[in-house]
């Protein structure tokens, strides 16, 4: 079992112990309250020790067998919270980089529409194989992963057969920095923003680029992606977060309109794209 996975288990176990010893009425040892919810008292421990994970009626249970009804809701935020998946680099790259990029690959073979927000990179959609090779590479040397990056390349590479499929769109919004942002040479760059230009064209892709020098509503944070509006992924130095309570994911989504209203799209898209072209030769 993942370590973040467990560690949020066994905080949930805690609560849980402290709704048992603040019971109304009096605290309540665990046969007692086993006895109240007709478990076995070992079920008990194993949840309050994080043993075991609980259900949702598990949870409403406890809650109104301790006179605590109130706190249902919060546990139930609680269970949601690490039932979404924090998955820390250390651990997801100790097999290399090639199970990440295929584990992508599923999720976003059961998406029909993307929202995706970079403002340091291209986003791997619209990657090509050269420049994915230098980003991983750059990665691969900064958490001592196994080379295994000519076959993450091909993975990643393959993601983008989504792209040519009826039904799909990719909604991607790019912040200019990313546009010369060097993370590789500049012919791989170059070659790179050709791709990107390309992009503009496709009917499954809306691209927007935002300037430089556009007025944000909000600070163009660390990059994001939305699936089908169901589950957003971000990430930062130590993992990769895999969110998919309603609320949270509306979140980011408010966040990614935002920034699309500070975005150009189209030729004005194409003349930033062409700026940056410029300046990599």
């Amino acid at each position: 079992m993942s370590t973040d996975y467990q560690q949020a288990r066994e905080t949930l176990g805690i609560r849980l112990r402290e709704l048992r010893l603040t019971a109304a009425g009096g605290p309540l040892t665990g046969p007692q309250l086993a006895q109240r919810l007709g478990w076995q008292h070992s079920k008990v421990y194993k949840l309050e020790n994080g043993r075991q994970t609980a259900r949702a009626e598990d949870l409403t249970a406890w809650a109104t067998a301790v006179g605590r009804p109130d706190a249902a809701e919060e546990l139930l935020v609680r269970l949601r919270g690490f039932e979404s998946h924090i998955r820390s680099w250390r651990r997801q790259l100790a097999a290399g980089h090639r199970p990440v990029q295929d584990t992508w690959n599923v999720a976003v073979r059961q998406a029909r529409t993307l929202h995706v927000w970079e403002e340091a990179v291209i986003p791997g959609m619209l990657q090509t194989a050269e420049y994915v090779r230098h980003t991983l590479l750059r990665y691969a040397e900064l958490y001592g992963t196994r080379p295994d990056t000519e076959e993450a390349v091909r993975s990643r590479i393959r993601r983008q057969d989504w792209l040519y499929e009826s039904g799909h769109r990719l909604h991607a919004l790019v912040w200019e920095a990313a546009l010369h942002t060097l993370i590789c040479p500049p012919s791989v760059l170059a070659g790179q923003l050709d791709r990107l230009a390309a992009a503009v064209g496709m009917d499954t892709v809306e691209l927007g680029v935002i300037p430089l020098a556009a007025p944000l509503k909000v600070p163009p944070a660390s990059g994001f992606w939305v699936l089908d509006e169901r589950v957003a992924v971000t990430e930062d130095w130590h993992s990769e977060s895999w969110v998919d309570d309603t609320e949270t994911v509306a979140m980011y989504l408010r966040v990614w309109r935002s920034l699309r209203q500070a975005a150009v799209v189209g030729a004005e898209a194409q003349a930033v794209i062409g700026r940056a072209q410029r300046s990599a030769c």
